[in-house]
């Protein structure tokens, strides 16, 4: 496994890796084609997360699609190598913002030089990407690309701002804040059983009158809904079991008619299924991309659940009862019962939509706290990615740059593998199924701070808990050393490391990127005896953990304001929090790091090729079998899925 090159190319800040799918070749027959039809659904909604993402997105990536795959002229000078960078980044981020920053990417390229590249193209083949008023439509897309103040955020979150309006994604159109509030807050829902109110739809202003335009089968993205229905029908056949079925039917039937009863139907059923070996997450799932936290990207992951791995997750699930009791949260916010708490580690066999190229690591669904109470969860670690992730970053210096001294390296060359992935296992399993709502408090009280408190507080009860000793004593860890290596990596990178991925000058916007400065930030900050030091010695910055024990209590005291803020719906205590500790950077530090890291040429983000699925069939025509095979070209399997997967 270790002579797998994970690694194919980098450019800019980013770098693409390959993922190998270990066990494969042993599955059944039918295990196989479950995941092969199961991936094609995942590659059908590709378009659709394009759309979401800005209204422009799909006709300037089909245009420079055109482009770079018809250009007769010289591709070796540096202007058309700048093009090619920029269409990467699209691909990459499905869209002109960067996933993380979501600010719009900067075309190094003239615009004398894109109208160059324009006047070669064939006139019938712009006619046919872009429509009858092609030559309208590359002027929107030129005024798009090089005015930089043009649609220049994806998601804002500065509350001082109308976050619908300035955010330039396409889940509202022509709206305003106040206007989305009024509409969503005058639907009246079930309180036991609230629906996720516009999950799956676009609202768009018509003349003063806002009204939804659902996903659906004839509705908003019908086409590529369909042939994902067209997919899970055939993955239907394959079913391992009658509750995998199940899950697969009120999938379907959701997206048919896009009733948000039918989408809780379908998680309730995915949460129940705890037996198959296959499974897999496809539909509108994470609100990250829109400022108001109500919209849901589109997103795939097919998955095999790795078994040997999975028995770590499984005694943290058996003991999520003691987890909760032991948590030190308020004690009228603890689960008096946890239900259905499920964890495994899985191996992806496929990724898509909003999960791919970039992905999590971990995932814990569903979203909708009353199915978590009621039903419980499903969580996962991602064991191949992470593996894929650890192999790619063996010496790249960075933990020599930024660790203070040999201890903490030789420390987290021993523990730090383990104690992300089990860091991953406790937020993803126990942290986000943690804890309860008080009685008629929805998470739309915290409205755009939602989605980093989350994220804070799965993240707390993770740190809270990588230091007991009831890891050791349930065979998890073997010391304490691992929970050290963890707060080591957790403030060296909340405080450092991950600024080497914003620009200068700029704030923190991601959710995690927010929430990992704000726990760092406020620890700092709190310390009573030293806990943390800051050390400056040969003008580099070093952050030096003196008390682990004490710096977990202030991970516990934090973790249960936090736990507190969103039971109660406590708004203007979460905007004081993250507006105070998680979205400014301090400028000279932010100079260092960045000065640091670009010496080490190392790339901040990674994403993945996915592999290649393919069907043999024997002389008779039938099935014989499926083969994988793992590409390294990152344009070509970018270029073969909008050739072979757009339906919009």
């Amino acid at each position: 496994m270790n002579e797998f090159e994970f690694q194919t190319e980098q450019f800019v800040d980013i770098k693409i890796l390959r993922y190998q799918v270990p066990g494969f070749e042993n599955l059944s027959l039918s295990q196989k084609l479950l995941i092969y039809y199961l991936s094609e659904a995942g590659k059908c909604g590709r378009d659709i997360l394009f759309d979401q993402n800005n209204f422009l997105n799909i006709n300037i990536r089909k245009t420079l699609e055109l482009i770079y795959s018809s250009y007769k002229g010289d591709k070796t000078c540096n202007e058309f190598l700048e093009f090619e960078i920029y269409l990467k980044r699209i691909w990459f981020s499905n869209g002109i913002h960067h996933h993380y920053s979501m600010d719009k990417f900067e075309a190094k390229f003239s615009s004398e030089y894109f109208d160059e590249l324009i006047n070669s193209m064939d006139n019938v083949d712009l006619q046919n990407i872009l429509g009858n008023d092609y030559v309208d439509q590359l002027s929107k897309i030129k005024k798009c690309i090089f005015d930089q103040n043009l649609y220049k955020k994806r998601v804002v979150l500065d509350s001082d701002l109308d976050i619908i309006k300035e955010s330039s994604n396409n889940y509202y159109v022509d709206c305003t804040q106040a206007q989305v509030e009024e509409f969503y807050e005058k639907i009246e829902v079930n309180p036991d059983k609230p629906i996720s109110r516009g999950l799956n739809s676009r609202l768009v202003n018509k003349s003063g009158k806002l009204e939804e335009q659902v996903y659906k089968l004839g509705g908003l993205y019908s086409k590529p809904i369909e042939q994902i229905v067209h997919n899970l029908e055939k993955a239907k056949l394959y079913a391992e079991n009658p509750e995998q079925l199940a899950v697969i039917e009120s999938l379907v039937e959701f997206y048919r008619t896009g009733d948000l009863e039918l989408f809780d139907a379908y998680s309730i059923n995915w949460v129940k299924d705890l037996d198959s070996h296959v499974d897999f997450v496809n539909g509108f799932i994470e609100v990250y991309g829109d400022a108001m936290g109500l919209k849901a990207s589109w997103e795939s992951v097919v998955n095999i659940k790795n078994i040997e791995a999975s028995q770590r997750t499984e005694i943290i699930s058996n003991n999520a009862q003691w987890f909760e009791d032991n948590s030190p949260i308020p004690s009228q916010y603890k689960k008096k019962e946890v239900k259905g708490v499920s964890a495994k580690v899985i191996t992806v066999a496929s990724l898509g939509g909003d999960c791919h190229p970039a992905t999590p690591i971990g995932i814990n669904l569903p979203n909708a706290e009353w199915i978590r109470k009621d039903y419980g969860s499903k969580s996962v670690t991602i064991d191949n990615i992470t593996y894929a992730y650890h192999m790619s970053s063996l010496n790249s210096g960075v933990l020599e740059e930024f660790s203070y001294d040999q201890t903490e390296i030789k420390r987290a060359k021993e523990h730090a593998n383990l104690a992300g992935n089990l860091h991953t296992d406790l937020h993803e399993c126990l942290g986000h199924g943690s804890g309860q709502m008080k009685e008629n408090i929805s998470t739309d009280s915290l409205k755009s701070y939602y989605s980093t408190i989350e994220e804070a507080r799965a993240d707390l009860f993770a740190l809270y808990y990588i230091m007991d000793e009831k890891l050791v004593e349930l065979g998890l860890i073997p010391s304490l050393e691992t929970g050290k290596s963890e707060y080591d990596s957790y403030i060296r990178n909340g405080l450092m490391v991950q600024l080497s991925r914003v620009e200068l000058g700029k704030d923190l916007e991601e959710s995690h990127m927010r929430n990992r400065q704000l726990i760092a930030l406020w620890v700092l900050r709190n310390c009573k005896n030293n806990e943390i030091e800051k050390i400056v010695r040969d003008g580099k910055t070093y952050f030096k953990i003196n008390d682990y024990e004490a710096l977990r209590i202030l991970f516990g005291d934090l973790l249960a304001e936090i736990q507190r803020i969103k039971s109660e719906g406590d708004y203007q205590k979460a905007k004081e929090l993250v507006e105070t500790y998680g979205v400014k950077i301090d400028l000279e530090l932010h100079e260092e790091v960045k000065s640091r890291y670009e010496k080490l040429n190392m790339a901040a983000y990674a994403g993945f090729i996915n592999p290649i699925y393919k069907l043999k069939y024997d002389a008779d025509s039938k099935i014989q079998d499926v083969d994988i095979e793992y590409p390294k070209d990152f344009a070509q399997q970018m270029l073969y899925y909008s050739n072979n997967y757009s339906y919009l």
